[in-house]
């Protein structure tokens, strides 16, 4: 007998179509890959980009298209709401749920030149939120005069951003970010005519456009005398020993970006820089201090290290980014920097450190409950760069990330979609050319970071099956209440979509189970059906995305 029904059914739960077809009666797209999914709105994908960026690509789209097909989506929110996208972008940038500030700020670029007006003053307003240190506003200035000229009201906004600055802010600013992206703060300056509000402003002014005389003798007697003695201390390192250039950035609080690069070698230097470094710049720069010999094992630095990075309180206060974190360990492992030839031998008490760090920077997880299956893309395209941290991989991230939830949930189990190790009976059934598998995977939340991501880069992988966590535990009658999958989508190798395959499972075990979506990279398609009130979809990985799902599945 021909079962016809496997092709055309009036039941969903019996619906049975290949991921390289679309689903009968729905508006599904064919993904990069050649499957068929759900394409996000353009909303969802100005979320994406916010949050995920376009930094090196996918495995299946290069950075410079798919950083076109999101700014064609940017546009079209523009055009359709223009002051909701700056209140988006706005929302993403001071939440912290991105760990990088570049979409926000090329968005906002974009946003300065609409053609609505009601957008453009938006933007422009928005700007001293949204670039909130001198980098930022040199990225904007870079994105914004490649969408239009300056005009009055970018110099109004770029006047505002240096005007409205308190003087010890703005000497901060100055000192730390002197250039990016072919500007400086002379630049920018010549062309904003910003109008001095105090004397200080003035002198400092001056010191950005010529580094001169800070001003004439009137502005600089009348000027704050603790922003003039930062100026004095940072000119005069040059000519300093390490040992001297050590107490001057004890007294004047100063930064890494403000000391001589040939100061810099010198372990005297960074242990004065460590003392009020900021835990976002410390996670940065654990490797160039174990590099110098600051940071060794049982040393005072590692100990340290240790107290501000194993404190819940600070690391939540700082707002350092789960992922940031995660990025951190991945190069601290590996023994030198991702770029340049410096290189150390890790720390163990610091690689502990980050480990826990990265569990302290997400919020407190209240428990669904639920009996959860984590299901891990480690395909091919998973090998793809993720939020352009180009030595972390969506794979590594999705692991990461997968042990978040698993360290709250108690009843939790992993897989991975591997090549067949131990190949789906759906497959043994119906029969497919391709060569996939479901492989449960023995890692618990107790494991190290590093061991676990490790894991699962050495898995074997074949075609993308997202289908398979439903259909096996249909097929071995494994109770579960929630499936998360943590993808990049682009899902094209089953003989059965994914919704389909929850449909079947709901109906074969009585479980209302829902489907969890953990998008890991910035394109435009979702294997959650949009329609099911029982899928979410989930952008990014930022600190209260594991709350946010506990409570979709409570």
């Amino acid at each position: 007998m021909i079962d016809f029904t496997q092709y055309v059914a009036t039941r969903l739960g019996r619906l049975v179509t290949p991921q390289a077809e679309p689903m009968p009666g729905t508006q599904q797209v064919p993904n990069a890959a050649g499957g068929y999914v759900w394409a996000v709105d353009a909303w969802v994908r100005l979320d994406r980009f916010l949050v995920l960026g376009t930094e090196g690509g996918t495995f299946y789209v290069g950075e410079r298209p798919l950083t076109r097909e999101n700014a064609a989506a940017v546009a079209m929110c523009l055009t359709e709401d223009g002051p909701r996208v700056v209140r988006r972008v706005v929302e993403v940038s001071l939440s912290g749920r991105a760990p990088g500030n570049d979409p926000a700020l090329f968005v906002l670029a974009m946003a300065a030149a609409a053609p609505d007006a009601a957008t453009r003053a938006a933007a422009l307003g928005a700007l001293n939120v949204v670039a909130r240190t001198g980098t930022h506003l040199f990225h904007w200035l870079r994105y914004v005069t490649e969408f239009r000229g300056w005009g009055r009201g970018v110099r109004r906004a770029v006047a505002r951003w240096y005007a409205a600055k308190r003087p010890a802010d703005l000497a901060y600013q100055l000192l730390k970010y002197r250039t990016r992206d072919g500007w400086s703060h002379a630049d920018a300056l010549r062309l904003a005519h910003p109008k001095a509000p105090s004397d200080t402003h003035q002198v400092l002014f001056r010191y950005a456009v010529d580094r001169a005389e800070h001003g004439g003798e009137h502005e600089r007697r009348r000027a704050d005398p603790e922003v003039m003695g930062r100026l004095a201390a940072v000119q005069s390192l040059r000519t300093m020993s390490s040992a001297q250039a050590a107490a001057v950035i004890r007294i004047y609080r100063l930064t890494r970006e403000m000391v001589p690069t040939e100061l810099l070698t010198h372990a005297v230097v960074w242990a004065a820089l460590l003392d009020r470094m900021s835990l976002a710049a410390m996670v940065r720069n654990l490797g160039v201090m174990t590099a110098v010999g600051l940071i060794a094992p049982g040393s005072d630095a590692a100990r340290y290290v240790a107290s501000r990075l194993g404190d819940r309180a600070a690391v939540r206060r700082a707002r350092v980014h789960p992922v940031s974190v995660l990025s951190a360990l991945a190069v601290y492992v590996h023994g030198h920097g991702v770029k340049g030839s410096r290189a150390w031998t890790p720390v163990r008490e610091v690689v502990d450190t980050l480990d826990g760090a990265f569990y302290l920077a997400f919020e407190n997880v209240r428990p669904s409950g639920k009996r959860i299956m984590l299901a891990l893309d480690v395909s091919g395209s998973m090998g793809s760069p993720v939020m352009g941290m180009r030595h972390l991989s969506c794979r590594d991230a999705a692991a990461a990330m997968a042990l978040v939830t698993a360290a709250s949930e108690p009843a939790h189990r992993f897989v991975a979609f591997t090549k067949g190790n131990h190949p789906s009976r759906w497959r043994a059934q119906y029969g497919t050319q391709f060569d996939v598998g479901l492989t449960e995977l023995a890692i618990s939340p107790r494991q190290r970071l590093d061991d676990v991501v490790r894991a699962t880069s050495g898995l074997p992988f074949g075609g993308t099956d997202c289908a398979l966590p439903m259909v096996e535990a249909r097929t071995h009658r494994w109770a579960v209440d929630a499936f998360i999958v943590y993808t990049d989508n682009e899902t094209w190798a089953g003989p059965v979509h994914p919704a389909q395959a929850l449909r079947a499972y709901r109906e074969r075990m009585g479980i209302a189970a829902k489907l969890v979506v953990v998008a890991m990279a910035s394109n435009g398609f979702s294997i959650a059906d949009p329609d099911d009130a029982g899928m979410l979809d989930v952008v990014g990985f930022d600190a209260a995305t594991p709350q946010v799902v506990s409570d979709f599945l409570s």
